[in-house]
């Protein structure tokens, strides 16, 4: 334990050399090279902390990283399948537009078709009368100038009704070209959702594999409390880092501060609580820090209030978990998630879809872990949530 102590000390000092001023752009005047650099940074700061912490993991034990490593590729699978599906569902409603249009178009052909026949039938008789004798025949000069009149309409006429003849027909080609293209689309984007779903199943097998590996390796209550000691130290420990790196974010002139919607903020959820803030976890003298919010696996979870994300990553106890931080001092915490929808560096407005719920971190059963932090230490949510 001490050399693990003596080990995350020297993250802290690696993390704190690291970190120096960052700010965001603060109003849309910002030259926008110099925002998508402060991005950057601010990337790069994090994926140091991350780096750092992995470096701190070597502490994990065999199952804990077999569990990592599969809660991290369901979670990229699942946020895979989810674009997939969002994919096919475009060419699904393409198909069936072009469908539609195609229609239109075919039925527009066959009545161009009857205008034209109609029309070819009306030169032919006017070839067989013959136009000069035709013109000949008329009595007066009003006549013949009607009569003149008439034919130049008519053949007009007829020119643009070949024209628009000849536009359908090649617009229902290029749509047959284009329904054939989306039609293989469509069945390649099919053939890698099956393929990401068998990946899907074998990840959950791998993850019930190395959760029944790592129940079987806590023996006892002493062992799980050990367990819960070092999960909490880890999640301290990446709190004070991100700290550090991030300094303090320069917000928009327009942002309402967090501190102001206390008591008015919504869930990130709609779900039953399974705890209250500061109950007893049934293990030695720890308390919950925050509230278990059951839910379905993959139930959209929202940001609370204006933020940037700082983590999404998979942590030690937390599985994979997404960090944001609302500016003077406060963060909120998402753990155990199914997948993570945004990265380090995004703002995120109240109500964005951040991540979806799960059971990553080795629970038995869906859930959302949700915490408020001021300055790193844990506030009710329910004083701030309604």
């Amino acid at each position: 334990m001490p050399r693990l102590r003596q080990h995350r000390a020297g993250l802290l000092l690696g993390i704190a050399l690291l970190c120096l001023p960052l700010a965001m752009p603060a109003s849309p005047q910002d030259d926008e090279a110099q925002a998508r650099a402060s991005l950057a940074e601010l990337q790069a700061r994090i994926k140091a902390v991350t780096g750092q912490l992995d470096q701190a993991r070597s502490q994990l034990s065999s199952e804990q990283k077999q569990l990592r490593e599969a809660e991290r590729r369901l979670g990229e699978l699942q946020t895979a399948i989810g674009n997939n599906r969002d994919a096919i569902r475009s060419t699904e409603a393409e198909l069936a537009s072009l469908a539609r249009r195609s229609s239109e178009l075919e039925a527009a052909r066959d009545s161009q078709q009857v205008r034209i026949g109609t029309e070819l039938r009306a030169a032919w008789q006017m070839g067989q009368q013959g136009t000069v004798k035709v013109l000949l025949n008329q009595e007066s000069p009003h006549t013949v100038a009607r009569a003149m009149a008439y034919y130049r309409y008519f053949f007009e006429a007829r020119n643009e009704l070949v024209v628009a003849y000849r536009a359908t027909l090649a617009e229902l080609s290029a749509i047959a070209a284009r329904s054939q293209t989306a039609a293989l689309e469509l069945e390649a984007q099919q053939a890698q959702l099956q393929s990401q779903q068998e990946a899907l199943l074998a990840s959950r097998a791998q993850r019930e594999q190395a959760i029944g590996a790592l129940a079987a390796n806590i023996r006892s209550k002493d062992d799980e409390l050990q367990q819960l000691e070092r999960d909490r130290e880890e999640l301290e420990q990446l709190l004070e880092s991100i700290k550090q790196a991030i300094v303090e974010i320069e917000l928009p002139t327009d942002y309402k501060p967090f501190a102001s919607r206390k008591g008015s903020m919504s869930w990130p959820i709609e779900a039953r609580r399974s705890n209250g803030f500061g109950a007893s976890r049934g293990v030695g003298g720890m308390r919950w820090q925050g509230i278990n919010l059951i839910a379905e696996e993959g139930t959209p979870v929202r940001a609370i209030h204006h933020g940037r994300v700082v983590f999404a990553d998979w942590l030690r106890g937390s599985g994979l978990l997404l960090i944001l931080d609302h500016g003077d001092g406060y963060m909120s915490l998402y753990a155990h998630n199914q997948s993570l929808l945004k990265e380090v560096g995004e703002w995120v407005a109240p109500g964005t879809p951040v991540s979806t719920v799960g059971s990553s971190g080795g629970l038995e059963r869906s859930a959302l872990y949700f915490e408020i932090r001021k300055d790193g230490k844990p506030l009710d949510p329910v004083a701030w949530c309604r």
